[in-house]
């Protein structure tokens, strides 16, 4: 009995490890990173003319109901595709898993992607890619959608908190190329979280 309460603690311990709670300063680091990122003149993505006049980029309020540590769902059969960008370019990526969570009682999925020329570098051989799109797209976010940097979970559960939803750099300057988001990633709710359209 006393091996099957330890095995029991064992296996809720882990399950618990995996989910992640939402982290508040996380999210506000987050946007500090990406405004300083925006304000440098070597990083920004940002034109001139917007760049001189740029202060901080516009946010939805933090909203802990949109972080979720969603059921993670491996794909491993999945041949490589050419993702369509905003230009001629088509990069090369793979669906790696599926998400499946819930939010406000309502069950969405969404694919996670790995781009086959990141994975061959060190640094970003564990990334995973989330775009898309939402009923706030083209009212109050960007009309293209937005992205979500993740990392390859250690197990079937992986945490996404959309308060980190960032714009492609071509919502601020159409040099850039950017991935369009799937359709099989456009989500029937709003994600009022993350960054907003830009207002120039």
């Amino acid at each position: 009995m006393k091996s099957f309460l330890n095995l029991l603690f064992l296996l809720v311990s882990t399950v618990l490890l995996a989910q992640k709670s939402f982290d508040k300063e996380a999210v506000v680091a987050f946007q500090k990173e990406l405004n300083a990122e925006y304000a440098d003149s070597v990083k920004s993505p940002l034109l001139k003319k917007d760049l001189k006049t740029f202060k901080a980029l516009d946010f939805y309020p933090i909203n802990g109901n949109f972080f979720v540590n969603a059921k993670f769902i491996r794909t491993p059969d999945e041949k490589p595709f050419e993702m369509p960008t905003t230009t001629s370019r088509k990069p090369m990526y793979v669906k790696y898993g599926e998400a499946h969570f819930s939010i406000d009682g309502k069950k969405f999925k969404v694919n996670l992607y790995q781009s086959l020329d990141l994975k061959k570098i060190e640094e970003y051989k564990d990334a995973l890619f989330l775009p898309f799109t939402d009923l706030t797209s083209g009212v109050d976010s960007y009309g293209g959608g937005r992205y979500i940097d993740l990392k390859i979970p250690q197990g079937d559960t992986i945490s996404i908190d959309f308060n980190t939803a960032y714009n492609p750099y071509c919502a601020y300057n159409h040099k850039y190329s950017c991935p369009i988001p799937p359709q099989e990633n456009d989500l029937a709710i709003e994600i009022k979280a993350g960054v907003k359209k830009f207002k120039k």
